[in-house]
């Protein structure tokens, strides 16, 4: 249970930085104090070109949040592969010592 919650927790603060980021690309990217009818067409072109930014920017943070579940699924994967090997390793049958404890002839 635990560790749904700490997921959750990390997708909120992906998200929240996010966020912050695009809305911080935004504030930068605008220019609202001219209102001359060519700075209008001029601003509408680079509101297409800031709109491919973003749709780039949001790309880019989903797959790097896809890479990053992965790698951590690879690894929790290999963790438990290791933890199984010393646990069978723990319970495997040694013959000699049984011999000497006289469990078995």
């Amino acid at each position: 249970m635990r560790q749904n919650s700490a997921s959750g927790l990390s997708w909120r603060r992906l998200l929240f930085f996010a966020s912050i980021g695009l809305q911080f690309f935004l504030g930068l990217s605008g220019d609202s104090k001219n209102t001359n009818a060519g700075v209008k067409a001029e601003s509408h072109t680079s509101s297409s070109k800031t709109g491919t930014k973003v749709i780039l920017i949001l790309v880019g943070f989903v797959a790097v949040a896809v890479f990053s579940f992965f790698l951590y699924k690879l690894w929790q994967k290999k963790k438990r592969d290791e933890q199984y090997a010393r646990l069978l390793k723990l319970f495997e049958e040694d013959d000699e010592l049984e011999v000497e404890l006289g469990l078995r002839d």
